[in-house]
């Protein structure tokens, strides 16, 4: 199989901040994969957690080191393809975007799409939440308003963690909580910003909110101080940085509730689907989220959607120049299509 990559350029339409600072946008990297003449298409995004992290200029490199030994394989050696990619140690993205690919050829080649080939039903695909980054409360209001322009909305994550201390993230949520129907669910994700003291205070105060779960209060490599913090949560706790790959979840399964599953993290469909089943035998939750993905690999994770407990498939929606599209964002939930594969289209982006 033949594979050619190009990398592309995607720009927030209103900036995000997280506790780790602030994203105006993203190059990501588009790779096409050729057999038999179908085409498959998969994307790799550049991310940023500590030494795991990824850029596009990486993900190239892998590529480019890659494509000789691909060459041979067909997209059906999806083992042999496996085991090359772990024997030359490519990063998690370069992984996913090639996992998409194959994916997409094979619903191509069967001429479904892969919701289907797995026999999933999109009925069962609940909302997709958007996020609102830490900013002030104005300002916070402002883009839940932001938002509500794009039509209804029933689940928002806010991002909390703020470097002016939990005053400051009460602050916020306070005013979007009082601007939000009491129906909308409220997740919150500190994105590892606080102490185990701070996340025990803001643990009582989310619940006293209505806040429905907590998403990663703690930074990665604090694990241990998990345990106390579900011992005396009264919100589920969920992990985003904490939690790359299948391997990860059993060590994690007595101090959290669920975990959060992402292409770029997990290195594509495959191990996300080796994810939710060691989840869930575990007894956990899962949710499904996303960096600066376009709507080629959110449109590839909504597949799995019926799967999933939360979702967070939203990067898309606040992009300026997405040049791709896919699964339909309708009345508050992401919904894959009925097109073979993948089901996107390519749209140049005006300059």
């Amino acid at each position: 199989m033949d594979i050619h990559w190009h990398p592309f350029t995607v720009h927030k339409r209103i900036p995000l901040t997280i506790s780790r600072g602030t994203s105006h946008g993203s190059t990501n990297i588009w790779l096409r994969l050729q057999q038999d003449g179908i085409e498959g298409w998969g994307e790799a995004t550049s991310f940023s957690i500590g030494e795991r992290g990824q850029s596009s200029d990486a993900i190239a490199t892998d590529l480019a080191s890659l494509a000789p030994a691909l060459k041979p394989l067909h997209p059906l050696d999806g083992q042999s393809l496996e085991d090359i990619l772990s024997e030359a140690g490519v990063g998690s993205a370069t992984r996913a975007a090639l996992d998409i690919a194959r994916h997409d050829w094979l619903g191509k080649r069967a001429g479904l799409p892969l919701w289907q080939l797995w026999g999933l039903d999109r009925r069962r695909i609940g909302p997709t939440s958007v996020t609102i980054g830490i900013s002030s409360p104005a300002a916070a209001s402002q883009r839940l308003q932001d938002w509500l322009q794009q039509g209804p909305i029933h689940a928002v994550k806010v991002k909390l963690g703020s470097p002016d201390g939990i005053v400051a993230d009460q602050a916020m949520l306070s005013a979007l909580r009082s601007a939000l129907p009491a129906t909308t669910k409220v997740s919150v994700d500190a994105n590892g910003g606080w102490s185990l003291p701070q996340a025990l205070t803001m643990a009582q105060w989310l619940a006293d909110q209505g806040v429905s779960y907590l998403e990663q209060p703690l930074a990665p490599g604090w694990e241990a101080d998990l345990y106390p913090l579900h011992q005396a949560s009264p919100l589920p706790l969920f992990v985003d940085e904490s939690c790359f790959t299948s391997q990860d979840i059993p060590p994690l399964a007595d101090r959290v509730h669920g975990i959060n599953i992402k292409l770029m993290k997990s290195g594509g469909l495959s191990e996300a689907l080796r994810m939710i089943h060691t989840a869930r035998a575990c007894g956990l939750q899962v949710m499904f989220g996303c960096y600066s993905d376009s709507s080629l690999a959110n449109t590839a994770l909504a597949q799995l959607s019926p799967l999933a407990t939360h979702l967070d498939l939203d990067s898309h929606l606040n992009l300026k120049d997405d040049p791709f599209s896919g699964a339909d964002f309708h009345d508050g939930h992401l919904i894959p299509n009925s097109q073979p594969g993948l089901g996107l289209s390519y749209h140049a982006p005006h300059p």
